[in-house]
């Protein structure tokens, strides 16, 4: 008896101690790559950098202005086209979705999150840029949109399937119809894990420059026409990361160093709005 429990007690510390070193390497890789982007990318950090469109090789200055503004219009595109759609298909599956066919849309959205991001570039090229005949941020908003919805839809339906059925069967009890126990009592309780899915989502995508190559393609010059090719922060990294220019290599680091701070103070934004509305 005593060995059976000497051997529980050991493996159950062995696992802890696993456990433990998986997340401290976890946690040292993410320190040691926002690390390295941070000390190569603060150097090209100035108040031109963040105004100012790119300059012509051999010319001192520039910065990526335009793509900072470009990356906001273009994402802003995606989540327009991709959050009605999927939080009502998250919805739907929570709610409704005790059927075959929403057994299909869960298997479709799990293959879709899976595909390749060049894929999904050439999917927008084939069907918006060959009929518009140029390059445009709407067919990028497109590209990136599309990879956000099985993100978004399978989160909104774990979160909604948290939310007790008690509150559920409260409203109906009251005579509440279903769809404004949904509105009202469902989809605002599991409202910080949405959100925190949603914003998931566009981390996800607002790093991806394949897609952006078929579509967005990218802009030297200050645009916001939709209808128009237009710079990005992914685009402008590229094509500053590949050039044999010491001072476009700099600006590479810069351009990543401005990406991951975007992502993180996105991050820290909804996990702060998440913890209030718990709170409440």
């Amino acid at each position: 008896m005593r060995k059976a429990y000497r051997w529980r007690w050991l493996s159950n510390y062995l696992m802890m101690a696993v456990t433990a070193v998986s997340t401290l390497l976890a946690v040292v890789a993410l320190i040691a790559v926002l690390g390295y982007v941070a000390v190569n990318g603060v150097s090209a950090l100035n108040v031109d950098f963040f105004t100012h469109p790119p300059t012509p090789v051999g010319v001192a200055g520039g910065g990526i202005g335009n793509a900072i503004v470009g990356s906001f219009i273009v994402v802003g595109l995606a989540a327009l086209f991709a959050l009605p759609v999927g939080l009502g298909t998250g919805i739907y599956l929570s709610e409704f979705g005790d059927n075959r066919f929403a057994d299909v849309v869960r298997y479709l959205a799990d293959v879709l999150s899976g595909v390749p991001s060049i894929v999904m570039g050439i999917f927008a090229y084939a069907l918006i840029v060959t009929r518009m005949g140029h390059f445009s941020a709407l067919s990028g908003g497109f590209a990136l949109g599309v990879m956000m919805l099985p993100a978004i839809s399978r989160t909104t339906e774990e979160m909604l399937r948290l939310v007790p059925n008690y509150l559920r069967e409260g409203g109906l009890a009251l005579g509440v119809p279903r769809w404004r126990v949904i509105v009202s009592i469902v989809v605002p309780t599991a409202a910080s894990g949405v959100l925190t899915g949603v914003v998931l989502a566009i981390a996800r995508v607002a790093g991806e420059t394949a897609p952006l190559l078929f579509t967005a393609f990218g802009n030297p010059f200050w645009s916001i026409d939709i209808a128009q090719p237009i710079s990005t922060i992914p685009h402008s990294l590229f094509t500053y990361a590949i050039s044999p220019y010491d001072d476009w290599r700099a600006k590479a680091w810069g351009a990543a160093l401005v990406l991951s701070g975007i992502v993180f103070v996105a991050s820290v934004a909804v996990r702060r709005i998440g913890g209030q509305r718990h709170e409440l």
